[in-house]
C-alpha cells in the first residue's frame, strides 16, 4: 500500500489508510472504498479490477439528470479507457465527497452565524465539515463544478501509474506513452490495462497529476438525429427493459410494506384512529404510530393501505394549519403593509419610483415536486445494526434521521443509495428514512415504507407562494429604463429549507428559525440583469403555516417569470420590439446577447406583435468555483395561443451556451427536460390548500401537459471553450414567461399569476 502526498492510494485497500483530500480542507479521512482481492483503489473515486475493468464512485444523486453517465466519461476519457469497460457505483457516505461548491452556494444560510463565511468555499466547508460532516449533497447543479477536477486528478494518476509500469517494461520514459482504448501505446507496441495493473502497484504518480490538454469535450451537432452518441447513456438499456432496481424494487427476506397517513399541512397531530377496525384486513402485519403519523405493515402495501384506511385516522390542529384563503390573505397585508429589507441594489431608485411609469403585481402559487416515485425506504434493523435503502439527495442526513429513529449509533447506520425516479428536489427531504427505521424498529423486522401518491402530496413540501410588486420609472421618452424596484412578500424559505435539512429540525423548528428574517436566496434573480442604473429588491418577510421547500430551479422559478414579464410589459409600454428592447440593456454580455440573437434565427422570431403568439425570455445563471465564476445562458422563445380557455403551447426553441459541454445528448436532454418542466408549472404543478389538505392530490388534478400536449422542441448549443455549467434548471427558469408573454402576443392578455390557467382569460 503506497499513500502519495496527494492523496492517491494503490494496493490492498482503504482499511486502515488514510486519504488526505487537500482539494477539501486540510484533515485526514478515512479511504472511502474498500478494495475487494486484486482490486485497487485511486483517490476514493476509481476502482480497478484486476482484469482491468474499471468502476468510478458516484458521489451524487440520479435522478435521470445523467450525472452518473457524465462522472464515468470523465474517468474514461482522462484514462483513455474503453467505454465499455467502464461502469459506476454508487459513492459510500464519507467526508471524502464534500461539495466545497454547494457549502459556498449555500454560505447565505449560515450569514447570519458567519458572515465571513459567504466568499469562501474552503472556510465554508471546514465550517460544515466542523459541525455537519460530510456534506454529501445533490443539488443546485454543483455537480461539475465541484467533482471534476478531482475524477480528473484520479484518473491522471491511475493513467500515469499504468503507464509508468508499461515504460518499465519497454525501457522508455513513460511520458512519451499514449493511453487510448484500455491500453498503454509506444507507437506499434501495446500493452492492455490487464497486464499492468498489478505492477502499477509498485509506482507513485506524479504530484501534481499530468493531465490531459483537453479535458472531456463534445462539440455541439457531433451527434446528429439518429447517430449513436459516443458514450450513451450507461442506465438506459436497464431502464428501458425494466431491470433496473428503483427503491420500490429492493426485496429482502421476511420483509413487510408499508403505508403511512400524515397529518394536514401546518402543526397537525395524530388524535385518534381505530386499531380494531383492521383487525380483519387480510395480510396486516402491524400497527406503528408517532405524533405527527400512523402507519400500517402487511404482507403486502395494497393490504398495510387498505388496514391503515379501515382505521381512519384522525389529526387535530396543535397550531396553524395551511388554509390558501388565509395565506393568500397574510401575503397580501404583508406585501402592502409589512416592513421590508432590502436584499439587493444598485443605487437607489426610490425617489424615480416615487411615480413609476409601469407597476404591476405578480403571485405564484405553491408548486408540487411531483415526481413519478413517491418517497420509498427500505429499512432492516438487525443486531444493531440499521441498514436503509433509499433514493436520497442527501445521504447522510438520510442515515442520521434513521440513525436517531431506530436509537442505533451513527457509526452503525449504513446506508445504500438508489437511483430516483425523478425527484425536482423532493428527495432533499430525508423524513421517510426516520418513518422507515421506526417502523422496522417496532415491528423486528425488515420494512419498506412507500409512501401513497396522495401523501406525496399532502406530506411533500412545496415550493413557496409568493407575491411582489414590481415597479419601474422611464425615461421620458420611454426609450431606457431608468429604475427598478422588486418588493416580494414571501416567508424566509430558504432559511426554512437550509435549517430544517442541515440542522435536522422539525417544520415548525425551522420556521421558527427563519422567522422574520431577510432571505437572499429566496429573492434570487428579482434583482435584473439587465443594465438598469438604478435598482433594488426588497423582501417583506412573513411567517406562514405552510412548510416549503427547494424545487428545481430555485427562487429563479419565480422571480424569472416575475423580471422577463415585466420586462415584456416594459418593452410593450415604451412601444419597443421586445428583443431588441432586452439587448439594449444587455451591453457586456455578449453570452446572453449571442443566445438571444441565436434563438431568434432558430425561431424565425418576428417581433412578438401583430399576434404572432410568440414570446420571448433569457436568463442567466452564476455559479461560484474554484476557479472562479461559472456562468450558463439561455433564451427561449415560445408559440402558444388561446384554445377554448386552455393554453396550447405550439413550440418551444432554445438557444443555450453552457460552456464546454462534456456530453451534447445529455446536455440536450436537460434542456429538453427543462423546458417541459417549465411548462408543466406555467400551466399547472400547484396546488391550493383547504384546512391543511391539497386540492389537488392526484397527477390527474395537478394540470401537468401530456404527451399530445408537448410541443415541437428545438435546442442548439453555443460552441463554447468557458467552464462547463449544468443545464438542468436553465430550460425550466425561462419557459414560464416565455409562454406568459407569448400568451401576451396571442390574445392581447398579460397573465401576472402562476401557473398562468390559475388566472383565467
Amino acid at each position: 500500500m503506497r499513500l502519495t502526498r496527494r492523496g492517491l492510494l494503490i494496493g490492498a485497500g482503504a482499511g486502515g489508510g488514510l486519504l488526505l483530500a487537500f482539494r477539501l480542507v486540510p484533515r485526514h479521512y478515512a479511504g472511502a472504498l474498500v478494495a475487494g482481492e486484486g482490486e485497487r483503489i485511486f483517490d476514493s473515486f476509481i476502482r480497478l479490477a484486476r482484469n482491468g475493468d474499471v468502476s468510478v464512485a458516484v458521489p451524487f444523486c440520479e435522478m435521470g439528470q445523467g450525472v452518473t453517465t457524465l462522472a464515468a466519461q470523465i474517468v474514461a476519457v482522462e484514462m483513455g479507457a474503453d467505454w465499455k469497460r467502464v461502469g459506476v457505483e454508487p459513492a459510500p457516505v464519507s467526508p471524502v465527497y464534500g461539495d466545497a461548491v454547494l457549502a459556498a452556494r449555500w454560505a447565505p444560510l449560515w450569514m447570519p452565524l458567519a458572515p465571513s463565511l459567504a466568499d469562501s468555499p474552503e472556510g465554508t466547508l471546514a465550517r460544515l465539515h466542523a459541525e455537519r460532516e460530510p456534506f454529501q449533497i445533490t443539488a443546485e447543479g454543483t455537480a461539475l463544478a465541484a467533482f471534476e477536477a478531482p475524477l480528473r486528478e484520479a484518473a491522471a494518476a491511475v493513467r500515469a501509474v499504468l503507464s509508468m509500469a508499461a515504460a518499465d517494461q519497454w525501457g522508455v520514459g513513460w511520458e512519451t506513452l499514449e493511453a487510448r482504448d484500455h491500453a498503454i501505446f509506444n507507437g506499434r507496441q501495446r500493452l492492455g490495462f490487464v497486464r499492468l495493473t498489478q505492477a502499477a502497484a509498485r509506482f507513485d504518480p506524479p504530484d501534481p497529476p499530468v493531465l490531459r490538454a483537453e479535458p472531456a469535450r463534445e462539440k455541439p451537432g457531433s451527434f446528429p438525429d439518429g447517430a449513436r452518441p459516443a458514450y450513451p447513456r450507461l442506465d438506459l438499456p436497464a431502464k428501458v427493459d425494466g431491470s433496473f432496481v428503483f427503491a420500490g424494487d429492493v426485496r429482502l427476506p421476511g420483509m413487510v410494506f408499508a403505508a403511512i397517513a400524515h397529518g394536514p399541512q401546518g402543526d397537525s397531530v395524530l388524535a385518534s384512529y381505530d386499531k380494531a377496525a383492521a383487525a380483519d384486513v387480510k395480510g396486516l402485519v402491524g400497527v406503528v404510530h408517532a405524533r405527527r403519523w400512523l402507519a400500517a405493515a402487511g404482507t403486502t402495501w395494497h393490504a398495510a393501505d387498505k388496514a391503515l384506511k379501515a382505521m381512519d385516522p384522525r389529526f387535530k390542529a396543535a397550531g396553524r394549519i395551511a388554509d390558501s384563503a388565509a395565506l393568500e390573505a397574510r401575503i397580501d397585508t404583508a406585501l402592502h403593509k409589512g416592513a421590508k429589507v432590502r436584499i439587493a441594489a444598485e443605487g437607489d431608485p426610490d425617489a424615480l419610483l416615487a411615480k413609476p411609469s409601469l407597476s404591476a403585481r405578480y403571485d405564484v402559487e405553491p408548486a408540487l415536486h411531483a415526481p413519478l416515485e413517491t418517497a420509498t425506504c427500505t429499512a432492516r434493523l438487525e443486531e444493531g445494526r440499521l441498514e436503509i435503502w433509499l433514493a436520497t439527495q442527501a445521504p447522510d442526513l438520510a442515515r442520521r434521521a434513521a440513525a436517531r429513529a431506530a436509537g442505533v449509533r451513527l457509526r452503525d447506520t449504513v446506508v445504500y443509495p438508489l437511483h430516483a425516479g425523478g425527484s425536482f428536489d423532493a428527495r432533499l427531504d430525508v423524513r421517510v428514512a426516520s418513518q422507515a427505521a421506526a417502523i422496522a424498529k417496532t415491528l423486528n423486522r425488515p420494512v419498506q415504507l412507500m409512501w401513497s401518491r396522495w401523501q406525496e402530496s399532502l406530506a411533500g413540501y412545496p415550493r413557496t407562494p409568493v407575491s411582489a410588486q414590481l415597479s419601474a420609472a422611464m425615461s421620458p421618452d420611454k426609450q431606457r429604463l431608468l429604475g427598478w424596484r422588486t418588493r416580494m412578500a414571501l416567508p424566509a424559505s430558504a432559511i426554512e429549507w437550509g435549517t430544517r435539512l442541515l440542522d435536522e429540525t422539525s417544520a415548525q423548528a425551522a420556521q421558527d428559525a427563519a422567522h422574520g428574517k431577510a432571505d437572499p436566496l429566496a429573492c434570487e434573480g428579482a434583482l435584473p440583469l439587465y443594465a438598469i442604473p438604478e435598482k433594488a429588491v426588497d423582501h417583506v418577510p412573513l411567517d406562514l403555516p405552510l412548510p416549503t421547500a427547494r424545487m428545481r430551479g430555485g427562487a429563479l422559478g419565480y422571480t424569472a417569470f416575475m423580471v422577463e414579464s415585466f420586462v415584456d410589459e416594459c418593452a410593450h409600454f415604451a412601444g419597443a420590439e421586445p428583443l431588441s428592447f432586452r439587448v439594449a440593456m444587455l451591453s457586456g454580455q455578449p453570452r446572453l446577447v449571442a443566445c438571444l440573437q441565436g434563438v431568434a434565427r432558430l425561431a424565425m422570431w418576428g417581433g412578438g406583435a401583430d399576434a404572432s403568439g410568440q414570446g420571448i425570455a433569457c436568463q442567466r445563471m452564476d455559479l461560484a468555483a474554484p476557479e472562479g465564476l461559472r456562468s450558463g445562458f439561455i433564451a427561449v422563445v415560445a408559440t402558444a395561443r388561446q384554445e377554448e380557455g386552455a393554453i396550447r403551447v405550439d413550440q418551444l426553441s432554445a438557444y443555450a451556451d453552457i460552456g464546454r459541454i462534456v456530453n451534447v445528448e445529455l446536455a440536450r436532454q436537460q434542456i429538453e427536460g427543462g423546458l417541459l418542466f417549465g411548462l408543466a408549472h406555467a400551466i399547472g404543478g400547484s396546488t391550493a390548500h383547504a384546512a391543511g389538505l391539497p386540492l389537488s392530490g392526484r397527477l390527474s388534478q395537478l394540470g401537468l401537459p401530456l404527451l399530445a400536449d408537448c410541443p415541437k422542441v428545438d435546442v442548439v448549443f453555443a460552441d463554447s471553450g468557458e467552464q462547463p455549467f449544468d443545464p438542468g434548471e436553465l430550460g425550466m427558469v425561462a419557459t414560464p414567461p416565455a409562454i406568459a408573454n407569448a400568451l401576451f402576443s396571442a390574445t392581447g392578455v398579460r397573465l401576472r399569476r402562476l401557473p398562468l390557467l390559475s388566472e383565467g382569460f
